[in-house]
């Protein structure tokens, strides 16, 4: 069975990047939020074996997002993603509970390395 995946991004056209990216590797995206708020119902409903989570997003930001699925689920698997220069907030989300991080613009072999790892 593939590895189900909840993407979250304020952003569609990064939603679509990731989406295409796992996709096209046998991922099945289930689900998508534009933010921390959509993205605790989202998991709560799905309950996927991962979630690629965006840093600075409106209504509720990734790192609040990733310790309030993190307090309902401590397995939870999280990679987040950041633009560049956001090294501080990188550390917080780790510290919070994620596995790893991508940058953006995605680079596919990255995603898909981070992804191969959290999942591992």
């Amino acid at each position: 069975m593939s590895k189900r995946v909840l993407i979250v991004d304020d952003a569609a056209f990064m939603r679509m990047m990731i989406k295409d990216i796992l996709t096209k590797n046998g991922y099945a995206v289930v689900g998508e939020a534009e933010n921390g708020l959509n993205a605790i119902e989202k998991y709560t409903e799905y309950l996927p074996d991962l979630v690629t989570m965006d840093i600075t997003m409106p209504e509720m930001d990734g790192i609040s997002a990733v310790k309030e699925i993190k307090k309902n689920d401590p397995n939870a698997r999280i990679i987040m993603c950041s633009a560049m220069g956001q090294q501080a907030m990188v550390i917080d989300a780790i510290q919070a509970g994620a596995r790893d991080f991508i940058v953006k613009p995605f680079q596919p072999d990255r995603v898909l390395e981070a992804v191969a790892k959290a999942m591992s």
